[in-house]
């Protein structure tokens, strides 16, 4: 039996949870927050739509309710701190209600439950949430599953480090150049004690290889795609080719090099950006009124959104994966990444995307040319990426799940 823990529960660990719990393999599902939708404290936040809406994000399949154990006091007080502006309580690292005290937290949770015995075999953890339960693991004879949906630490700081000297206005969106050394520390001491270390795709692995002396082996197992919608939206060659950019608004995701080429093609293009802000300097507020800036949405209103687009650009500097991508590509999207993302694992180039360069504001520019000047091109392209994404199945993510934390405990 398996311990799982995330004090948040995106959506690729609900799928782990869920594979989990299908096989019979789930013992309990630690988090911070398990909202109730239809309960009295939903009720009472009706007079703050926007925290009822983020909380409401922390609901749970009926399935899993059984599992859940929560720790829920450090994301409350994460939520409400933000919504209130309380900046400082939040702030990076040493904030009271920071991530990474939500981390921390629920990861000492878990420990101490670890400590009190039962029948577990494992516990299945993420990066920067592992620590002290995989002492407590390894003190007690457990095996330790480390999920790191992220690029290696050592390589985003290198990839940090030399966009910040090429673009130092942008610098205060490289939240990791900010990291302490004793979390950097922490993160290789969590690789160190895994027996098992699953990514979501070949360049996390490929930067893994940074990492001094890891001695567990590591699995790829690349997320799934939402179901595939009925009808894609054709696009009137006589009107802008409409272009989405989703995730946070920093650089880490090469957002400068995105706005210089839609600046190049400057009334050909219409473009939406949905994410939040991480600084209050770039992208400047002159900058965000020339285009469509949604901060957030839900995940369904999320993909209903890009069903309205063309074309999805994500030139990421750095991503574990980039689950927008095959999401975009279910709605019938055209997705231009880079080589550090999935990208490479999902993506035919030129059949049912396009794949360039870091950094290549021109190779981004020549992708969108080309396919605001052929249509025929860009219908094919848009019906290629659907049938790519409907092999993409977060059914398949599940298997492969339950097979290797089988090969581990049996």
């Amino acid at each position: 039996m398996i311990i799982l823990s995330h004090p948040t529960a995106n959506q690729n660990v609900r799928q782990a949870a869920l594979a989990l719990a299908e096989a019979g393999l789930l013992k309990e599902f630690w988090t911070g927050v398990n909202w109730n939708e239809d309960g009295f404290l939903d009720r009472c936040l009706a007079f703050s739509k926007r925290l009822q809406k983020e909380l409401r994000r922390r609901s749970f399949p009926a399935v899993l309710k059984p599992f859940i154990r929560t720790s829920p006091w450090r994301e409350l007080g994460r939520q409400i701190s933000g919504q209130l502006g309380l900046n400082q309580l939040t702030r990076h690292e040493n904030g009271p209600f920071s991530m990474d005290a939500v981390y921390r937290s629920l990861d000492r949770r878990v420990a101490r439950r670890l400590a009190n015995g039962g029948a577990v075999k494992a516990v299945y953890a993420y990066d920067d949430g592992a620590l002290e339960s995989f002492r407590t693991a390894k003190s007690r004879g457990l095996k330790c599953i480390y999920d790191h949906p992220i690029a290696y630490w050592r390589k985003v700081r290198e990839i940090q480090q030399e966009e910040a000297n090429l673009h130092p206005e942008w610098i205060s969106t490289l939240g990791s150049l900010a990291d302490s050394e004793e979390k950097l520390a922490n993160k290789d001491n969590e690789l160190s004690l895994a027996d098992l270390v699953i990514v979501p795709s070949t360049f996390s692995k490929e930067t893994l290889a940074l990492m001094p002396d890891l001695k567990a082996p590591v699995e790829v197992i690349p997320y799934g795609a939402p179901a595939i919608r009925a009808s894609v939206n054709s696009h009137d060659p006589a009107q802008k080719l409409r272009v989405l950019f989703v995730g946070a608004l920093s650089q880490a995701k090469g957002l400068a090099y995105l706005l210089q080429a839609v600046s190049c093609l400057e009334g050909r293009i219409e473009l939406t950006l949905i994410g939040r802000r991480v600084s209050s300097v770039v992208p400047s507020r002159d900058v965000l009124s020339r285009h469509r800036w949604i901060p957030s949405l839900p995940h369904s209103e999320l993909l209903t959104e890009m069903s309205r687009h063309d074309v999805l650009a994500f030139p990421s500097l750095h991503e574990g994966f980039g689950l927008v991508i095959p999401e975009a590509m279910a709605q019938g999207l055209v997705v231009i990444t880079t080589p550090h993302t999935a990208g490479p694992d999902l993506i035919s180039n030129g059949v049912d995307g396009f794949i360039v360069p870091i950094r290549a504001s021109e190779a981004i520019e020549e992708k969108l040319d080309c396919l605001l000047t052929d249509a025929r091109l860009l219908a094919d392209m848009k019906a290629a990426a659907q049938r790519k994404a409907s092999a993409l199945s977060w059914e398949t993510y599940r298997r492969e799940i339950v097979s290797v934390a089988r090969g581990l405990i049996q």
